[in-house]
């Protein structure tokens, strides 16, 4: 009896692409010829918003051994101290990871130990600059812009290197500190540098920190739009950038639009909250992207809260029948984003950008 093949589909192409056999432009277009002969997306795992944190215990393992390793290195600070050792250990660290990268990222292809490395190069990179550039008669804002800056920079060399995704959220958490120290007043003077808690304490920020938020999601949104279009059907690096770009951006506009209209207090807050996440939902749905509904639980929970309990305090039960609430809304989300997808792609308009979004059932 003749062995029965097994069809050739988007684990092995993702494969394929990670083994350096296809370049992710090659596969990107062997699948849309694919899908524009079957003329739908069938051969897709419709439910699925692609995602990779690790492949296997393995690089959990691997990934605690240099987490310890590298946590030693970074001891050295506290116990030494003093401002050079602040400057020398933290880039040293940051090289290290460097040079691991690439047998993990490169050769390997770990991905959690990969995302462990990069973690640690830009958090030495950013202490070593914070205090190198803190010597300096800068000022605090100027120093937090800078480090940040020069950070982001840094990462933005390991993205090109090595072609982490994950790279591409810790350059946006940095770009997010870089936003903050720009629309960020600071206390005057330099602070002191000579050791970590002296740097640490030393910001103290006077303003709010909405519009930071608001400009920062906005530019991570940008982002993940534009790696999200270069990869309609979501096999390669690119949509995988787009992800972690997607938790930033999600997290920055929804908690601060819906934070601060939550915020004003009372029952008249709860309307426009609801309406906000609505929105949204509505977006999260036409780009396909479950992360930016996600960053909003906490105000989903709290407009069912208040749909429960009112302005009073929540009762044992009303806790119950709220978490009973929350787990219908999303169980329900999640059951039947296709087709409620589906159904919100065909009954809008078409608009720039509709064809390059993921494809979606053209008929009920």
């Amino acid at each position: 009896m003749a062995e029965e093949q097994r069809p050739f589909g988007i684990s092995e192409m993702r494969a394929a692409v990670a083994a350096g056999i296809l370049s992710e432009s090659q596969a990107a277009e062997l699948t849309a010829l694919a899908h524009d002969r079957a003329g739908k997306r069938a051969a897709l795992p419709a439910e699925d918003e692609p995602f990779e944190f690790f492949r296997g215990f393995a690089e959990i393992f691997i990934a605690v051994g240099l987490s310890i390793l590298l946590g030693g290195i970074a001891l050295l600070l506290s116990v030494i101290g003093g401002v050079a050792i602040l400057i020398a250990i933290p880039a040293i660290m940051a090289a290290i990871a460097w040079w691991l990268a690439g047998y993990f990222t490169l050769k390997r292809r770990m991905n959690l130990p990969s995302m462990v490395l990069v973690s640690a190069y830009a958090g030495g990179i950013y202490v070593s600059a914070l205090t190198f550039f803190g010597q300096m008669s800068m000022g605090l804002k100027g120093v937090a812009l800078v480090a940040a800056l020069v950070t982001v920079a840094a990462v933005a060399l390991w993205f090109q290197r090595f072609k982490l995704p994950f790279a591409m959220f810790v350059l946006g958490i940095f770009g997010l500190l870089a936003t903050y120290a720009l629309f960020t007043q600071y206390g005057a003077g330099r602070g002191n540098f000579d050791t970590i808690e002296g740097w640490a304490t030393s910001f103290v920020p006077r303003l709010d920190l909405t519009l930071a938020s608001l400009v920062f999601g906005v530019a991570a949104f940008a982002g993940a739009m534009w790696f999200d279009l270069q990869d309609r059907y979501r096999i390669g690096r690119y949509a995988a950038t787009a992800f972690w770009l997607h938790l930033l951006a999600g997290a920055a506009l929804v908690n601060t639009v819906a934070g601060n209209l939550y915020n004003n207090g009372g029952s008249a807050s709860v309307l426009p909250t609801a309406i906000a996440l609505g929105l949204f939902a509505l977006v999260a749905l036409v780009i396909d992207r479950r992360s930016m509904l996600t960053a909003g639980t906490a105000y989903i929970a709290a407009v069912i809260y208040w749909a429960v309990a009112g302005d009073g305090s929540a009762s044992l039960k009303d806790w119950a029948l709220i978490l009973i609430l929350l787990g219908l809304f999303f169980t329900f989300l999640g059951t039947w984003w296709v087709p409620l997808r589906g159904a919100l792609m065909r009954a809008l308009p078409s608009f720039p950008g509709k064809d390059r979004l993921p494809p979606y059932s053209e008929t009920p």
